[in-house]
């Protein structure tokens, strides 16, 4: 079926194309219209012709490529790290009602069971084309820095065991990220294996000054895994003042950074700072979101319901029960988006930018996805100036659509 989306705001990532379209067939992009025109005789061709294809009228509202999260926990009351397949699917799903159409599912440090269960799971669950394409698993843990945990459940951090994480490498060609703790005794060579094999080292939970940053950077950890958060900044050592992760993710150029823009783990100044230091293409937006997203304030588990530990969920963030850190957020696409263009008053443009061809350059899928170009995946989302949700593609299916009045079903003649 050919799928024709006409009369929309077209948002690349460097410009806009007012009054445009798109052709999907065969769950790619097949042309991209600047012209009225040109969406008109393709539009009139389809209505003549005897082929089974759809119209979507975008009624003026924002095209877009579909959003990418490259860090999320869970949704909708489940976390990927449940146990079971439906637990990763209905979380997928919850997120693609935001905007989301790819997204690479996150562990917490947890048992070695855990984790198993969860490589486990999420093979199976890739398959499923109900949703978002799940692009791969990030692990995140257990080889971080007990000083900057977070969140984290301290049971099971520890220093990186080569036995230990070789098994799960080899267990699973899955995995597509692992944050680490470069200041770790191990980290380093770990870091070179995972770049060899086309997995992601990461920086995160961790307490490394710029010395152990740039060796870290030149072992492939070319990441940072939600700035600011769980990771230091300047401090003394006997007096003297040393450079933190946080400021050596500034120094270092290539270096590329993923926030939480929730507009609660950093204020707008922090979001200022962080944009005009590395710009849109340094820069992902990502939810980290746990279970309770998408769901109402109260109590809830953050990890799998079997071993996680407690959060609460108030004043749109959730928190351990003590209220001593953050336990991931609530957070969804579309609300990261909104925060960067509302509170820290970046373009649309930009701020779309870093929710789609930017975290699709990181996690090494922008040969197909991040951008509305010709011969990339079908993955489009359509929202309206308030950045509401309206249509939700995923591969050329559509997944989530409010604007079925403005949908034309055009069948086959028999």
């Amino acid at each position: 079926m050919k799928l024709l989306i006409k009369n929309g705001n077209i948002l690349t990532p460097f410009r806009q194309i007012p009054v445009g379209g798109l052709l999907i067939e065969d769950s790619l992009i097949s042309e991209v219209f600047e012209t009225k025109e040109d969406v008109q005789r393709v539009e009139s061709r389809l209505i003549s012709s005897q082929e089974d294809s759809k119209i979507i009228d975008a009624c003026g509202n924002y095209i877009a490529p579909g959003f990418i999260d490259i860090h999320t926990h869970g949704a909708g009351g489940h976390d990927f790290m449940d146990g079971t397949v439906e637990a990763m699917l209905e979380a997928s799903r919850t997120h693609m009602r935001h905007g989301t159409t790819s997204l690479v599912p996150t562990t917490l440090t947890s048992s070695l069971d855990d984790i198993y269960k969860t490589l486990d799971n999420f093979k199976k669950a890739k398959e499923n084309k109900d949703g978002p394409e799940l692009i791969g698993l990030h692990l995140e843990g257990p080889y971080i820095s007990m000083e900057q945990r977070g969140a984290q459940d301290p049971r099971f951090i520890k220093d990186p065991e080569k036995e230990e994480y070789m098994k799960i490498i080899d267990y699973s060609s899955d995995i597509v990220r692992w944050t680490v703790a470069p200041e770790l005794e191990g980290a380093l060579e770990m870091g070179r294996e995972l770049k060899s094999r086309g997995v992601l080292p990461s920086i995160g939970h961790s307490n490394a000054i710029y010395e152990d940053v740039q060796k870290a950077f030149e072992n492939g950890f070319t990441h940072v895994t939600h700035l600011y958060s769980g990771m230091s900044m300047v401090r003394r050592i006997n007096a003297y003042r040393y450079t933190g992760v946080v400021e050596s993710a500034f120094l270092i150029d290539e270096m590329t950074v993923e926030i939480i823009a929730d507009g609660k783990h950093l204020p707008q100044s922090l979001l200022k700072l962080i944009y005009k230091i590395k710009g849109p293409d340094r820069i992902c937006l990502v939810t980290d979101s746990m279970r309770a997203a998408g769901m109402p304030d109260g109590e809830y588990i953050l990890g799998s319901l079997r071993s996680g530990q407690k959060a609460i969920v108030e004043e749109g963030v959730a928190k351990l029960p003590d209220r001593s850190a953050f336990a991931g957020s609530v957070a969804t696409a579309d609300r990261l988006v909104r925060t960067m263009v509302e509170a820290a008053g970046i373009s649309l443009i930009d701020a779309v930018r870093m929710m789609t061809d930017t975290p699709a350059r990181i996690i090494g899928v922008a040969n197909r996805k991040g951008a509305l170009v010709t011969g990339k995946d079908a993955d489009i989302v359509i929202f309206d100036e308030e950045l509401n949700i309206k249509t939700v593609i995923t591969r050329g299916i559509v997944g989530f659509n409010l604007i079925q009045d403005n949908t034309i079903e055009l069948h086959k003649r028999i």
